[in-house]
């Protein structure tokens, strides 16, 4: 018994040893398979993986004034995307959703963003005539430069499988997108936006519906939004979307077609700080499946721009300035009947020991909604609403630039303050006769600023020569663009030069004429503004710019603080140039002024230069004044202009009391 036992046991063992045996060859085997048969079958299936960056984009900075009230902000937006990892690659399934994504925007009026030149009714046409937008269109498309909007609209039916079942109008809702998400280069690194700040409750419907819409998402993001729009739009400007004549030199910092940029104004000025830092989004996928995420780098929002503008005195200054225009009618007199309807004008105010912009106002004028809304509308509205003509408007200066006159004189030593010339109303000037408005006999200089008399400052034309009035003005700023942040005209000088430049006749008659800025001499607003602030500043000329500092993006933190900057010095060899300057300028402010717009009772005295001038010859003229206050301790400098009108000097005032106003608030 106990021997059977043995044999059972010993061939037990033995059936043991063969099936491990068996299990290692066959474990060989498949080792073996695996790594020399099918190694290559093996090597591919593993790389299913695919990696992929998204660009995450960064919240574009704010735009406030000088006490930090918004004047361009951002609220939270939604908006509707396609998202490359879970939109069908699949063409027809994909139309399918595109149809019913735009079938539900077109429901909550809202619009895909597109951009396809072509008409969305048939007989198809093309919208546009720029060639370069035609032809670059038929390159994409791979079309001759002979194709037609049909042929256009039938290759992206063809290329992307828009179905014959759909209607005319749905081929070319579906031709549109898909267009844009060419141009936009839709691909697994770049997500689409297919429209713009949703209603909330069109968030809810598509979150219901996502299951139908794949790959349609919702994103909420920064939406550009509008606090004031009446505070210096045109220097404001705007941002939009990069064109294709931008992307190449834009793709090069960065950009992708699908970001916003800055078009004009502070927003293009600073947009490098505006713009922000976009971060990037890592993806892994097998089989089109996405099995994992990571910021790889993390938004980094935009910085904020404080200006030097404060909101409350801009909207003075605007008011200021229109009221003027709207009741000029009721300061006329024997003198101004003659006078059209007045209708355009400019004040630019600054602050006279940093040359920063605190208010700046044009007429006529828009807001930036309506920029938005209709820029059309604009662009046919009487009277150039879109021209800023404190920096883009061109006027002859008149007698306002005899301080400039006055300062070369006295530093060249050609006068001093006590020096006489004679008026006796008319001058003989070689075989021309010149004439003043009075009779002042003998006159020197703070009286010759005082009555502004023609005579005594033809008188040091002759002796300063053309050359040396064009270099006070060029000193002064003159014929030059000022370095604002958002530009300007640098306008011209009335010399030799200019008027070869323009195929004019120069006589020597006309530097006496561009000694009382009655030449074919243009400046704007603004550089008279400087002109002012420089004669506050007894010569020291400081560059005029608008934007004060630059911020984190929420205010916590000062990036840069903007600094004076002195952009010219007048070498002052007469120590009482601007004594005497100031004082004539002084005894200009108290004549002539009723009591309604007097200057003599601020408390204060006020420095002040006005000026006609004559344009055309029908009698027409404009209204300009310069100045700063208070005269002993310059605060604010200042320059104006009524086209067409008289008296923009009642406004002074008004400036004055509004920048106390203003004044009061800081404290």
């Amino acid at each position: 018994m106990k021997r059977k036992k043995s044999i059972i046991f010993y061939i037990k063992v033995i059936f043991a040893i063969l099936i491990i045996v068996c299990a290692f060859c066959l474990c060989t085997y498949r080792l073996m398979k695996i790594q020399i048969v099918n190694s290559q079958s093996y090597t591919e299936r593993a790389d299913v993986i695919y990696h992929y960056s998204q660009v995450l984009s960064a919240t574009r900075g704010e735009i406030v004034d000088i006490n930090g009230t918004p004047i361009i902000e951002n609220k939270i937006g939604y908006n509707v995307i396609i998202s490359p990892d879970m939109f069908p690659e699949n063409n027809i399934e994909g139309n399918a959703i595109l149809l019913e994504i735009c079938n539900f925007l077109e429901s909550i009026s809202v619009e895909p963003e597109e951009t396809l030149p072509i008409s969305v009714e048939q007989p198809y046409t093309f919208t546009t005539e720029d060639e370069d937008t035609l032809n670059d269109l038929k390159s994409k498309l791979k079309l001759n430069v002979y194709a037609t909007a049909e042929n256009c609209i039938d290759r992206l039916i063809d290329t992307y499988d828009i179905s014959p079942e759909y209607t005319p109008w749905q081929q070319r809702r579906i031709a549109g997108i898909r267009y844009e998400m060419m141009l936009r280069g839709f691909s697994m690194s770049n997500r689409f936006t297919l429209a713009k700040d949703i209603p909330l409750e069109a968030v809810t419907k598509i979150k219901e519906n996502n299951m139908t819409l794949q790959g349609i998402d919702i994103a909420e993001e920064g939406i550009r939004s509008i606090a004031q729009g009446d505070i210096i739009p045109h220097e404001i400007g705007s941002v939009g979307p990069i064109y294709a004549d931008e992307y190449e030199e834009l793709a090069e910092q960065g950009y992708d077609l699908d970001d916003t940029v800055g078009k004009s104004g502070i927003e293009r000025a600073m947009e490098k700080y505006l713009r922000g830092k976009d971060g990037v989004k890592s993806l892994s996928l097998i089989d089109g499946e996405v099995i994992s995420t990571k910021i790889e780098t993390p938004v980094e929002s935009g910085n904020t721009i404080k200006l030097t503008v404060d909101s409350t005195f801009q909207k003075d200054l605007q008011k200021i300035l229109e009221n003027f225009i709207k009741n000029f009618d009721s300061l006329r007199d024997s003198r101004t009947t003659k006078l059209g309807k007045v209708t355009n004008g400019a004040i630019v105010v600054l602050d006279a020991k940093t040359a920063g912009v605190l208010g700046m106002a044009t007429c006529p004028t828009y807001t930036l909604q309506e920029y938005d809304e209709d820029y059309e509308k604009l662009l046919k509205r009487d009277n150039d609403p879109l021209v800023n003509r404190a920096t883009m408007g061109l006027y002859q200066p008149g007698s306002s630039f005899k301080t400039i006159t006055a300062t070369a004189g006295m530093n060249e030593g050609i006068v001093t303050g006590e020096s006489n010339f004679y008026c006796g109303r008319d001058y003989q000037f070689k075989d021309v006769k010149f004439s003043c408005l009075g009779a002042h006999g003998d006159i020197a200089l703070v009286d010759a600023l005082k009555y502004s008399c023609n005579i005594y400052f033809y008188k040091m034309a002759e002796q300063l020569t053309i050359d040396r009035i064009s270099k006070y003005a060029t000193l002064y700023g003159l014929g030059q663009n000022t370095g604002i942040e958002t530009g300007d005209l640098a306008g011209y000088i009335a010399n030799p030069e200019t008027y070869a430049k323009n195929d004019w006749e120069w006589t020597v008659g006309n530097v006496l004429q561009a000694a009382i800025g009655q030449a074919n001499v243009a400046v704007t607003p603004l550089q008279m503004a400087v002109v002012a602030n420089t004669i506050a500043n007894e010569g020291v000329r400081y560059k005029p710019h608008l934007v004060d500092s630059i911020w984190d993006y929420n205010m916590e933190k000062c990036i840069e603080k903007i600094k004076p900057t002195v952009a010219a010095t007048i070498d002052v060899i007469n120590d009482s140039v601007y004594s005497y300057i100031e004082s004539g300028m002084i005894a200009a402010a108290n004549t002539n002024y009723p009591d309604k717009y007097s200057l003599s009772n601020l408390g204060y005295d006020v420095a002040v230069k006005t000026g006609t001038p004559q344009r055309g010859s029908n009698g027409e003229q404009d209204s300009f004044f310069i100045g700063y206050a208070p005269a002993d301790d310059p605060q604010i400098a200042f320059a104006g202009v009524i086209e067409g009108g008289e008296y923009s000097k009642y406004m002074i005032r008004d400036i004055l009391k509004a920048y106390e106003r203003y004044q009061s608030r800081a404290k």
